[in-house]
This record gives C-alpha cells, sequence and structure tokens, in this order.
C-alpha cells in the first residue's frame, strides 16, 4: 500500500503513530528505536500489574536490540521494516534466550526456545522483543483463561475481571497497553481473531500454509496457523508486507467491493448489541459504495457440529503431548483436559472423515468465495464473560464453543480472516466485524480491510481509549 506523508513522529507521539509513519521516522532520524522501546517499557511499567499480559518480560532486551537497531541505522545499515518496531510473541513461539511455558506450568525443554521463520524474519530485521505473552494451555480454550497462571485482564471493562479471549490472551492486551507495537498469536479454531475481537484490536489469521508453523507449539497440525495483532488495520497491512514479503494492494474506495453476507448461522443467539453494531458497520460500508450480497455458505452448521464434537485437535494434542511431552499431561488445566479428553479416543475412521468433509466444504466455499471479496459476519457472538460468570458447572464449556462458533469456520475450511472493531456492545465491551475470505487471498482482504477502516475509523476513533487504561 503506498504510504501518505504524514508528519514524523515525535517522542510524544509515538503511541498515536503508526507503524508505517514509526518506520519512517525512524530512518529520517526524528525518533529513536530506544524512544520508542523506552515507550513501551514505561506502558509495561504503568499497565502490566492492572493487565497482566505477559509471561515473561523482555524489557532490557528490547532495549539492547533497540540500541543495535539504531546503531545499525545511524551507519546506514536498514535490514528491513519492522527494525525498531517492538514486538511482542504468544507464549508457543520460540524466541532464543526466553523461556516457553505454552501456559503450562513448567517450562518446555530448551528446543522450544528455537524460532521458526516467522520469529526469525522480525529477528532478522532486528525488531525488538518485548516479551513472550499468556497462553491458553497448549493454545486449547477461546476465552483465555489459565488455572495455572492469572489471566490476562480485559482492559475494556474498568470494574469487572472479564476475559480477554483466547488462546492468545496476552497478545491484544499488550498493544491496548501500549507494551508492543505488534502482536504473533496463533490461531486454530479462532485464537487470533477471538482475543482481538474482545480487546478491540485487529487480528488476521492466515492461510494454512502461507507461512511456517516451526519453532511454535502445535495445538493441531491441521489447522494451526500463525497470525498477526495489531492496533490498526493500516498497521496489519505494514505488518504482512513486512513478513511476507509483497505489497497490499490499496484501495481508493470501496465502490466495486462486493461483500458476502449471510442469512444464516452466524447471526444466530449474538449477545445484545453485537448484531446492532455489526450490521450498523455494514450499513456504513454501503453507504460508502460498498455492495452487500447475501451469501450462505453451503453446509457450514454440518462442519460447524463436527467441530463442537471435537474435530480433530484432541487426538493430535493428545499424540503430541504424549509423544514429546509427556510430563506435562499430568499437570494439565482442567478445562483442556476436559476438552482433550472428550475426543481424544475418536476413532481413526472418524477422524478421517471429519477431515474429508471438511476438505470438501471448504472447496465448495471457496468457489462461493469468488463472487465477493469478502464474507463479513460477527466475529464474536458473546460479550466477554467475566471470571465470575464462568464458575457454574458447565459454564466455561457452554460460552467456550460459543465464542469459537463463527471464527472456527475459517479454520476448518481452510479459508483465511481479519477481524477489526466495529463498536460497542451493550455491556460496552468490543464488537469485532469479522472478514472470511478465499484461501490465499490476504493481500486483497487487507487491502479491503484498509478501505474499510478508513470509512468506519480506528480503534480510537471507533471505540475510544480502553477504561482500564485510566483506572
Amino acid at each position: 500500500m503506498t504510504p501518505r506523508r504524514m508528519p514524523s513522529v515525535s517522542k510524544n507521539t509515538i503511541h498515536h503513530s503508526s507503524l508505517r509513519s514509526l518506520a519512517r521516522s525512524l530512518r529520517e532520524g526524528s525518533v529513536r528505536a530506544v524512544d520508542i522501546a523506552e515507550s513501551c517499557k514505561t506502558a509495561y511499567n504503568t499497565h502490566e500489574t492492572r493487565l497482566g499480559a505477559y509471561k515473561t518480560w523482555n524489557g532490557e532486551g528490547m532495549l539492547d536490540t533497540a540500541r543495535l537497531a539504531d546503531s545499525l541505522l545511524s551507519s546506514g545499515w536498514d535490514l528491513g521494516p519492522m527494525q525498531g518496531l517492538p514486538f511482542s510473541a504468544k507464549d508457543l513461539f520460540g524466541v532464543p534466550q526466553l523461556p516457553t511455558f505454552a501456559g503450562s506450568p513448567a517450562a518446555l525443554p530448551a528446543q522450544w526456545q528455537t524460532p521458526g521463520p516467522l520469529v526469525q524474519t522480525l529477528l532478522t530485521q532486528m525488531a525488538p522483543v518485548s516479551g513472550k505473552t499468556h497462553t491458553v494451555e497448549f493454545a486449547y480454550g477461546g476465552l483465555g483463561t489459565n488455572r495455572h497462571w492469572t489471566p490476562p485482564r480485559n482492559p475494556w471493562d474498568a470494574q469487572a475481571v472479564r476475559v480477554p479471549g483466547g488462546s492468545s490472551s496476552g497478545a491484544g492486551v499488550s498493544l491496548i497497553q501500549g507494551s508492543a507495537l505488534l502482536a504473533l498469536g496463533t490461531d486454530t479454531a479462532g485464537s487470533v481473531r477471538v482475543p482481538a475481537s474482545m480487546t478491540g484490536t485487529v487480528g488476521l489469521k492466515t492461510t494454512k500454509h502461507l507461512w511456517s508453523t516451526d519453532g511454535i507449539v502445535p495445538l493441531s497440525d491441521s489447522f494451526d496457523t500463525p497470525g498477526l495483532f495489531t492496533r490498526t488495520v493500516a498497521d496489519a497491512v505494514f505488518a504482512f508486507e513486512a513478513l511476507q514479503g509483497s505489497a497490499v494492494p490499496e484501495l481508493h474506495s470501496l465502490a466495486g467491493v462486493r461483500i458476502g453476507v449471510p442469512e444464516q448461522f452466524f447471526w444466530e443467539d449474538c449477545e445484545p448489541g453485537i448484531t446492532e453494531a455489526v450490521q450498523q458497520g455494514l450499513k456504513e460500508l454501503e453507504r460508502a459504495g460498498a455492495t452487500l450480497v447475501t451469501l450462505d455458505i453451503e453446509h457450514v452448521a454440518e462442519a460447524y457440529d463436527h467441530f463442537q464434537k471435537g474435530g480433530v485437535s484432541p487426538p493430535e494434542l493428545y499424540r503430541f503431548l504424549q509423544r514429546d511431552l509427556p510430563d506435562w499431561l499430568e499437570t494439565m488445566d482442567p478445562n483442556v483436559r476436559t476438552r482433550m479428553e472428550t475426543g481424544k479416543d475418536i476413532t481413526a475412521w472418524e477422524y478421517l472423515q471429519r477431515l474429508d468433509r471438511f476438505r470438501a466444504i471448504g472447496a465448495l466455499a471457496a468457489q462461493q468465495l469468488e463472487t465477493v471479496d469478502v464474507l463479513a459476519t460477527p466475529s464474536v457472538a458473546v460479550t466477554p464473560p467475566t471470571l465470575e460468570a464462568l464458575e457454574p458447572e458447565g459454564e466455561y464449556a457452554r460460552i467456550n464453543i460459543k465464542a469459537l462458533r463463527n471464527t472456527c469456520i475459517g479454520n476448518v475450511l481452510g479459508l483465511c480472516g481479519l477481524t477489526l472493531p466495529v463498536g460497542l456492545d451493550q455491556a460496552s465491551m468490543p464488537v469485532g466485524l469479522l472478514l472470511t475470505a478465499r484461501p490465499y487471498s490476504e493481500a486483497r482482504m487487507l487491502g479491503v480491510a484498509a478501505q474499510m477502516e478508513c470509512v468506519l475509523g480506528t480503534v480510537i476513533e471507533r471505540l475510544g481509549t480502553a477504561p482500564r487504561l485510566k483506572a
């Protein structure tokens, strides 16, 4: 996307500036990487006690890398777009010198500190690592809770303790509190898009195999995908281009953009204010020139039924743990254990049958989506619940599966997706607009989403500042 010319960044405007503006200002010399890292460290010191985004903080390491990034830039060494821009990594990603717990009570063997291609690309570009953010144990949960560690707190409620979404539970929180400018997460059934929606950030789920999962603790070999959290769609465009190495096409209007809007499934039983916020956003996009087209994906309810019965993740997670980390089975969070135990004993024929149906329905969905640029739905059907609301018997399981309902479809059908904030529900919690698109059409989807953001506004313009940051 062609950058719009904007004023240079100063120390006082770092956290109100886009990644693109910061990258340009670093090269112009109007701001230093150390200034950015210090700003992130100050945000961490100010908000972390209340919000708890991180399992492992890397403040001094972040500053050391920032100093090196400044030194290299001053000597004429430009290693890539993300040079000097801090990122957080979900505690499934291998990062050198930082332990990986994967949400478990004990650090995994040292081999899990080895970076995969995604982290290595950022390290090669000299992007400082702010730390490792909390995750649901082995990423198996959509609400963000963890019996071993205090879960991050959703910043959007200053009174009640609400979940931030999962499984990438600390990623969006790290952006909202300002301790990182980009966050890495993983998405197997919604683990980027659910917490992004619940924290009022932007979350990108990539198509399976677009980016390697090497160097990431697995949940499901069939559906795990790396993903990005950013503060705005414009930042997601910048980060995607930096990591993918190719440009996102720039749209100058929504004229000619076709948005598929299903009438069934995705809208069912949404909690108060969610449907209204998404429908209002769609009306604004239509007034701005987009064409809304009714489009219901065939057999989507069947795909969700297979997912509700366990999909294929339980046996895949159990195989990994039994093979590589058998001792970790003994200390597993009960919520995670229950989900895994429920589905790990499915027969081989049933496992293969589910995969076959997912692939067949996914192929049909990809064909249907060729008629539109994106499919638009609510990202999450539930208001982020309080921890107290999850305590009654069966409530965690009920709310968890409902939170994942809309997002899991993109995973099991092999599609890509993105959520962006569109409003607040009746509890004054963020509502996400979920875009789903054909496999490997991330660039077009991001271009459309960026123009949507120009119409709808950024998170600050649309939602304001998270109340917990003011408390």
